[in-house]
């Protein structure tokens, strides 16, 4: 039939096999939140979706992605859209979605079936049957179905080439589904699979694959869409409103409009009564807020960090200072971090390296960043580490985090110590660090507690990780470079006479 078509027609049949952005104007219906069914024309979060997906697979031939977003954003429609596109033009295709709620599962297969029904003709596949879990196309030997995520086993029979997994942080059995996907999808060239899911909370199986995606840990990538990127999130406010405080930081900190704040005062007083940290999972302005809502308190708030990370001009002043925390072979990251005064200029993360690997990547570190004193945690493998830095000249100083603090009266161990320094100078600001995901969860997620003497205790990290969150190590390693001023407790290898650290 193709040889028949003329050439215009040739090109528009290729555009709709193959750039969906074409397709889905001409042959998708969806409706809107009013009721009305409409072209499917892909809105601001959805076209962001599109390009950072279709990178991926030109990049690496599959898609392995992780969305992050807020409350009806058309997350859902864009992956339905797409994997209707891939199955109903394609032979020998399968798509399946697994929801969160049964109520989920009707919703979205209502959705494809839409799209089924107001496809035009010419482009809609003959089907053997429409049950209320399936499109089977018989004569493309394709198949769209629907899930939801109950018992263990569901996901695990047959095999396909595209997962769209629904609200995949709040799936009672998330572990399990997880591995019953690596069986269905094949982890070759052409498959594609797709988890979203608004925040719930730390700890889960959709969280822990977050963190894996920004420290660039998995083969999945991680992509955020905001809540205030939709038009209709918007509401205008009384002539004499005036945004109280917190309002006023949030409008500046991510650069929201007055419309945008006033919708999300109102929707705080009123759908949330009050709770910021709920309006933050449900819609949240970064992928760490969309995670942060939970009972412990952070010892860096996020806003300090987040505050930090958007400044660009903060003068650098006073002695180079590295911060290296190692690892070696484990789900913990080697991070070399370099601070000057009030400035973080930069920072390196690496993973699964040896302890001689470790030495060789911190020498080209000290060779482009020339710093004037370095800290590492002799704890461990570090000890070797800094002994050969030491070796090779380097101005090293070995730090115990587990030692006796300097000031015993607000501290009982070293960590403790160089994590209140930390706080005083996020609290004293201004300061400056560059954009960095990883760092920023890294920085905002150590809680903390006091003793019964009052003193400063800092969540240790075995207890992080029975939260279901990482190893701090950007933490540790901007602990490090305020190791410097409590120069009694620190066993320095070369000697340095320091000037006045505190005043750094």
């Amino acid at each position: 039939m193709i040889e028949t078509l003329t050439p215009g027609q040739q090109a528009k049949a290729v555009l709709l096999s193959t750039e969906f952005t074409y397709y889905a104007p001409r042959c998708l219906r969806i409706k809107t939140k009013s009721g009305q069914i409409v072209p499917f024309v892909l809105n601001r979060a959805q076209l962001y979706l599109h390009r950072k997906i279709e990178h991926q697979r030109a990049t690496t031939g599959k898609v392995r992605v992780l969305v992050v977003k807020g409350r009806q954003q058309g997350i859902s429609t864009y992956l339905e859209g797409r994997f209707y596109w891939r199955t109903s033009m394609n032979r020998g295709k399968r798509a399946y979605i697994l929801t969160h709620l049964q109520e989920a599962t009707d919703n979205l297969f209502a959705m494809t079936r839409r799209f089924h029904e107001n496809c035009p003709e010419p482009l809609r596949p003959h089907t053997r049957n429409d049950s209320a879990k399936a499109l089977t196309f018989d004569k493309l030997d394709s198949e769209f179905s629907v899930a939801t995520a109950g018992s263990k086993d569901t996901g695990r029979s047959g095999t396909g080439q595209y997962f769209h997994g629904s609200e995949a942080g709040f799936w009672a059995n998330a572990a399990d589904h997880m591995a019953g996907i690596g069986q269905t999808i094949p982890n070759e060239s052409g498959t594609e699979i797709a988890l979203e899911s608004t925040g719930n909370g730390v700890g889960n199986v959709f969280h822990g694959m977050c963190q894996d995606a920004i420290r660039g840990e998995s083969e999945y990538i991680l992509v955020f869409i905001p809540w205030f990127w939709q038009e209709e999130y918007q509401a205008v406010p009384p002539v004499d409103w005036r945004p109280d405080g917190e309002t006023a930081e949030y409008m500046e900190l991510y650069g929201i409009t007055r419309e945008q704040a006033f919708w999300r005062e109102r929707k705080i007083k009123t759908d949330f009564r009050g709770d910021i940290g709920l309006f933050d999972q449900e819609y949240p302005a970064t992928s760490e807020l969309a995670f942060r809502r939970q009972a412990v308190e952070s010892l860096i708030p996020l806003i300090l960090v987040e505050r930090a990370m958007k400044r660009t001009e903060v003068e650098a002043v006073g002695p180079k200072i590295m911060g290296i925390d190692p690892a070696e072979y484990g789900s913990d990251d080697t991070v070399f971090l370099l601070r000057q005064g009030r400035v973080v200029p930069a920072t390196k993360r690496y993973h699964k390296k040896g302890p001689m690997e470790v030495v060789g990547l911190a020498g080209l570190a000290i060779a482009e960043w020339e710093p004037d004193f370095i800290s590492v945690d002799a704890g461990g493998l570090g000890s070797g580490i800094a002994d050969r830095l030491a070796e090779l000249g380097h101005p090293v100083s070995r730090v115990l985090f587990g030692e006796r603090a300097l000031e015993e009266d607000l501290y009982s161990i070293r960590k403790d110590e160089m994590a209140g320094e930390m706080k005083k100078w996020f609290e004293d600001q201004p300061n400056q660090l560059p954009y960095d995901e990883a760092l920023k969860s890294d920085i905002s997620s150590p809680s903390y507690t006091y003793d019964s003497s009052r003193r400063l205790k800092v969540e240790s990290k075995e207890k992080m990780k029975a939260r279901g969150l990482k190893s701090p190590d950007g933490f540790d390693a901007l602990c490090l470079t305020f190791a410097v001023p409590a120069v009694g407790a620190v066993k320095r290898v070369n000697r340095m006479e320091p000037t006045n650290w505190r005043a750094i």
